[in-house]
């Protein structure tokens, strides 16, 4: 027999509504409410088999983090809003990679698919790696939490950005993690609400960052020196496997 948890995924998958909605006899906690929909968007989104894994086995590979959120997010639960989450979900690159996964983004509302700035080079995201100090989880999937949009860091450069989330004792997002947020919560994008995502990078002055071209999401480019009025710097609390 299933367990409780494999059953309102699959019933959020199928439904493609959250677990607990009106007219349901299970009251489900909006923690795990908003657990069961990130695992059942990203079955949905075909993550499993970007992985080499049966959706099962995908399931099983995040419910742990299941008690791990539980410990990791203060209570009582608050909602994401546009600017702020409670956590992602994060699937690493230890399972896939980011140039497969772009395709899958979409702003809020909108089917027009992620891409990949081509200003990026002929070897693509490949080169890009997450700073050192970061100790990035040595695992599939982890827990992303307290994650912040980073707006009151527009206008402002990101290599004066990034010393001034370290110094919060907060954490710059890397590229899977800005693909993770834009996956789960599309309408954190916005116009002139965009992010940088300056826990990877690749060497030189290029750091990546998450905007909107055209109608989609596009994981593309800027200079560390340069500021943008549009575009912050996102950052996070912690990362939990």
């Amino acid at each position: 027999m299933p367990s409780r948890a494999a059953t309102l995924i699959t019933a959020a998958r199928n439904a493609a509504v959250d677990p607990g909605v009106e007219g349901s006899t299970t009251w489900v906690n909006p923690l795990d409410q908003a657990f069961n929909r990130q695992v059942a968007s990203l079955v949905r989104l075909g993550y499993p088999a970007l992985a080499g894994m049966e959706a099962a086995d995908f399931e099983a590979l995040c419910e742990p983090l299941r008690t791990v959120a539980h410990a990791a997010v203060p209570g009582p639960f608050r909602a994401a809003t546009r600017s702020w989450l409670p956590f992602v979900l994060v699937v690493s690159g230890e399972l896939v990679r980011a140039e497969e996964i772009v395709p899958l983004l979409t702003l809020a509302g909108r089917a027009d698919a992620g891409t990949v700035d081509r200003n990026h080079g002929e070897d693509g995201l490949a080169p890009y790696r997450p700073l050192p100090v970061l100790n990035l989880p040595h695992a599939g999937v982890y827990l992303l939490t307290d994650i912040e949009r980073g707006e009151e860091f527009r206008g402002i450069r990101p290599a004066d950005a990034l010393p001034a989330i370290l110094e919060r004792g907060r954490t710059p997002l890397t590229i899977h993690e800005g693909i993770a947020v834009v996956t789960h919560h599309p309408e954190i994008l916005e116009k002139n609400n965009c992010f940088m995502l300056s826990g990877s990078r690749r060497g030189d002055r290029r750091v990546p960052a998450m905007w909107i071209s055209g109608r989609a999401p596009k994981l593309g480019w800027c200079w560390e020196g340069n500021p943008h009025t549009w575009l912050g710097t996102a950052s996070a609390a912690a990362r939990h496997a």
